[in-house]
């Protein structure tokens, strides 16, 4: 490849989905990844989801995740034009419920909040309704009987290794290079801004770079004198393997969400996956501990007791990149012209990562971004 137009920083989710945006856009690409150990990505269990809690965000967040929930379905049409149609993305449909007196409350805020979004969401008030015990049992077998249930029917699942693989590869197939080299420092000009990155194999130079290193990012803040207040966050997910006398196939299964913030997501193959801890102040200790084990152990049995029969098959770690809010980091970089900054998704990194791929991407090309983005700008962190 001749000198880049755009070089990507990590090769994550967010990364890719930039990868595969700048290349089909026709922007000579270049991605460097090295592909850390605990990546989020190759962990977590993806839920996209009109229904998630995460509304008290604010609204700029509810707009952006339902715009980017809104995305995957012709992205996943795109994909497999580019001959990659193993996305492992599916649409099933997510039970939330309250299965206990201490959920109730947040049961009905979140209720209250869907009917509220339900006006602007362009979405029928039927695919979005209450239902009842016996219904919710119906949709997910091994579940106890809940006190309130939610039925979201447009809800999807998304492996993030398989979707990461998918964007990849079709970034490749509209001629992108993918490199597996450790960025170490990004190279500036004398008047700050972005010229480049400098690996331990070579220097390559681009007129722009986005950041998508995930929990990993601040390193690069520090090098560049810029607030990024980004931290690894632990989390550790279950996977459980039901038998064929146990249970029917589980692939039409819905992911089910209660409300002590973990969640069941059922894939083919009878396989549930149970998650996820959110452990701060970990850095990249990337073990399976017992008290991790117990935790979603505990929470998958108290909402689903029929899965106590299922076979443990493993246990996957990886490393949110969390910010102090909770919010997302996207947008240019202050002071570093040229730079942008994708980052920063803590738990919603595979519902909202393949739509903020594609703010970076058009980014680059200087297209009209998406008008939340002014809530995630890294500026919120300079006092």
């Amino acid at each position: 490849m001749t000198q880049p137009d755009v070089i990507i920083i990590g090769g994550g989710i967010v990364g890719s989905a930039a990868a595969y945006e700048c290349a089909r856009a026709g922007l000579r690409t270049l991605m460097l990844d090295r592909i850390d150990r605990g990546r989020a990505t190759n962990a977590g269990a993806g839920i996209v989801t009109l229904l998630s809690g995460r509304y008290v965000l604010g609204e700029a967040w509810a707009d952006f995740a339902l715009t980017a929930g809104r995305h995957y379905p012709p992205l996943v049409a795109a994909l497999a034009e580019a001959g990659q149609a193993d996305t492992g993305y599916a649409r099933c449909g997510m039970l939330s419920v309250a299965m206990d007196e201490d959920e109730l409350m947040p049961f009905q805020n979140s209720a209250r909040h869907l009917r509220e979004r339900l006006a602007i969401s362009g979405y029928r008030e039927q695919d979005f309704q209450r239902i009842s015990s016996s219904e919710a049992q119906a949709l997910f077998p091994p579940l106890r009987a809940p006190l309130g249930a939610m039925w979201d029917r447009y809800a999807a699942r998304v492996d993030g290794r398989r979707m990461a693989r998918a964007l990849q590869g079709a970034a490749i197939y509209h001629g992108a290079e993918i490199r597996e080299e450790s960025v170490l420092r990004i190279r500036r000009t004398s008047d700050g801004a972005v010229q480049g990155v400098e690996t331990k194999a070579a220097t390559h130079h681009a007129g722009k770079v986005i950041l998508a290193g995930g929990a990993w990012s601040a390193e690069f803040g520090e090098q560049l004198d810029l607030p990024l207040p980004i931290a690894p966050q632990r989390g550790q997910i279950a996977h459980l393997q039901l038998s064929e006398e146990s249970a029917p196939a589980t692939e039409d299964w819905p992911i089910v969400g209660a409300y002590r913030g973990h969640y069941l997501v059922s894939w083919p193959e009878r396989r549930v996956v149970a998650g996820a801890t959110r452990e701060p102040g970990t850095g990249t200790d990337h073990r399976q501990t017992a008290g991790g084990t117990a935790e979603v152990l505990r929470e998958a049995l108290r909402v689903a007791p029929g899965l106590a029969d299922a076979t443990f098959l493993e246990q996957r770690i990886g490393f949110r990149p969390a910010t102090p809010d909770q919010l997302p980091v996207i947008g240019e970089a202050p002071g570093t012209p040229n730079l942008f900054l994708a980052t920063g998704h803590g738990p919603n990194g595979l519902h909202l990562g393949p739509y903020t791929g594609l703010q970076a991407a058009r980014w680059v090309i200087g297209a009209p971004l998406n008008e939340n983005l002014s809530a995630f700008s890294v500026r919120r962190f300079v006092t």
